[in-house]
């Protein structure tokens, strides 16, 4: 059975009481336990002192500096892939606490891991909460109670992280290739899958997230993406998002050709 095979974590903040009892419940509909991995709360962080943050490197691919907060989230994410790591189970599903589930993800893996490892038995990721889905390639179709959704090979790696699913080598090299900090977490898995390849995706996303407030903010609340941004914020940007779909273009075809 998968879920012998899964063993699901939730990120969850020291203080977080309220998501904490939510996700329960709804996780407890479908029969799943977990393990509580505390997050990093990184609000407060003065990121001056943080060694594994590369302040000058963000900025750059970036345009602007990263928040406690975004340090502190990537920190959570180590955290639960080391977690699994330290476990016997096949595949770690890791979930952040505002997740809503839009139908059994254990139901869903049973079918949608079978099918990617008969396409690619070195996958490393599985992004099962993305918000948007672009250059692609669909490798099946799934229907559970209802709900219908593709896996895809996800050559543009999608963003979002709050409902993930590892191989033991993914995140192995999550865990020992980490180096210094200079995108948030789901930024870092674009930079590096769109690169990397072996990354894939559910679309349209069995996983969301509810209308809790964002935890993550500046230490003074202003919104993320407003803070220190450098006058050149826009051109990085767009150098960084046409500079990975060029790369997950190349790696479509060569995905494609390979599979004729």
């Amino acid at each position: 059975m998968m879920e012998a095979s899964v063993r699901t974590y939730v990120i969850n903040l020291d203080g977080g009481a309220e998501r904490l009892e939510s996700v329960s419940r709804m996780l407890a509909s479908f029969g799943m336990d977990f393990e509580r991995v505390p997050a990093f709360d990184g609000r407060k962080l003065d990121l001056s002192a943080v060694e594994d943050y590369d302040a000058g490197r963000a900025e750059s691919y970036m345009g602007r500096s990263l928040v406690g907060a975004e340090v502190g989230c990537y920190r959570s994410h180590l955290a639960a892939a080391a977690r699994f790591l330290q476990s016997d189970a096949r595949y770690g599903l890791v979930f952040e606490d505002d997740v809503l589930l839009r139908c059994n993800p254990i139901t869903l893996l049973e079918e949608a891991i079978p099918a990617l490892e008969n396409v690619d038995r070195d996958w490393l990721l599985l992004n099962i909460g993305a918000n948007k889905s672009k250059i692609t390639t669909s490798i099946a179709d799934h229907d559970i109670d209802g709900y219908q959704c593709s896996l895809v090979a996800a050559h543009y790696f999608p963003m979002m992280a709050c409902a993930i699913v590892w191989s033991r080598e993914g995140a192995r090299q999550f865990v020992e290739n980490h180096g210094k900090i200079f995108a948030p977490v789901d930024n870092y898995f674009r930079y590096w899958l769109t690169r990397a390849g072996h990354g894939y995706a559910l679309w349209p996303a069995p996983v969301t997230t509810t209308d809790a407030e964002s935890q993550i903010a500046a230490s003074d609340g202003r919104k993320r993406s407003k803070y220190g941004r450098k006058w050149y914020y826009g051109f990085s940007k767009q150098k960084r998002l046409l500079e990975d779909k060029l790369i997950a273009l190349g790696r479509r075809c060569r995905f494609k050709a390979k599979a004729w």
